[in-house]
């Protein structure tokens, strides 16, 4: 299982200011420029502008020392871009900054954080890297396209930041098999390990209640991966999430403007033309959820848990769903039309 270091989405930061702004920072911009320098008004000792998925990202260095070479930094940023560029069909913002900040004598990604429409761009994205992070690290890293993920979904209010973490945390690893960085083995090999954090504990109300980390990021990501088996199993597995995904992009949502969740679901569940996401809002977002068999889930999907790893049944009731959730949407013609 992943051990997910908090990318926090100004979690842990709004809550010293004293704001909850799940991903935009319109209201307090002026809050950090009364009590800290905001992050985006950093110094910066190099840049880089790279292009992917239509979009400009603007890739700035920190001072501070880094064992790697930017240009693999640049790389490592461009590789996550690319991701959430395929499985959206677009980069979700036409301009976005990131901004990398060497962390002296640790190693690793060690946090990401996100906002939206500062300083001129509708997503600006911090990274603090190691100084002695190494290349393994880096090409084993989710953090980066986790964040990216985050630009795609409007921002939302505190009760909802579930929406926003459990959808970066489901999505971060399809778009990376859908680019073929991750194989589809490893993918629900982890699903399989973190859903069951998703569950609800004994009297836990709905996930707009419940702001537990585990229900935040695994309560969040468990309602993504019932959406999305639930859209396809409506529409014989021709649409999924991914499809409402990208009809939220399609009518302009994105980090750098704020929606109801009401206009998120609404909207999302229009462009695969079912009703799966109010529905399952209805039972998940604002009342009590029971826990699924979960077990019998992955057997339905032709997934059995062997020594840790996962083996898969192809002749499983929903096989073909699972394949189709890790298959590039430009193949998913092919792929309905195999056996």
């Amino acid at each position: 299982m992943k051990s997910r270091v908090f990318s926090f989405r100004f979690l842990l930061l709004s809550a010293f200011l004293g704001v909850f702004v799940a991903g935009t920072v319109t209201s307090a911009a002026g809050q950090f420029r009364h009590h800290h320098r905001a992050p985006w008004y950093s110094p910066v000792a190099s840049s880089q502008t790279i292009h992917a998925g239509g979009a400009t990202i603007q890739i700035d260095f920190a001072p501070g020392p880094l064992d790697l070479a930017h240009d693999r930094v640049i790389r490592w940023v461009q590789t996550a871009a690319r991701a959430v560029s395929e499985y959206y069909g677009r980069f979700p913002v036409p301009r976005a900054r990131v901004l990398i900040v060497p962390i002296p004598n640790r190693r690793g990604v060690l946090a990401g954080t996100t906002w939206g429409s500062v300083d001129g761009f509708p997503a600006f994205t911090r990274m603090r890297l190691g100084q002695h992070t190494t290349q393994q690290q880096l090409t084993a890293d989710w953090t980066m396209t986790h964040e990216f993920v985050h630009t795609a979904l409007p921002s939302l209010s505190r009760d909802h930041h579930w929406l926003e973490e459990g959808l970066a945390t489901y999505v971060e690893p399809i778009a990376r098999a859908q680019i073929g960085t991750l194989t589809p083995e490893f993918v629900w090999q982890e699903t399989v390990q973190g859903m069951p954090q998703g569950e609800p504990f004994p009297g836990q109300q709905g996930l707009d209640h419940t702001h537990t980390w585990a229900a935040t990021y695994w309560g969040g990501a468990l309602f993504c991966l019932k959406a999305d088996i639930a859209i396809r199993e409506k529409t014989g597995n021709r649409k999924g999430l991914q499809d409402a995904l990208r009809g939220i992009l399609a009518a302009g949502g994105s980090i750098a403007v704020d929606w109801p969740i009401s206009k998120v679901i609404a909207v999302a569940d229009r462009a695969t033309g079912t009703s799966v996401l109010a529905n399952l809002y209805a039972k998940m977002g604002e009342a009590s959820y029971t826990p699924i068999d979960l077990n019998v889930l992955w057997k339905r999907l032709g997934i059995r848990p062997e020594n840790g790893k996962v083996v898969f049944n192809n002749q499983a009731p929903l096989a073909q769903i699972r394949k189709a959730m890790t298959t590039p949407y430009r193949y998913r013609t092919a792929l309905l039309a195999s056996p």
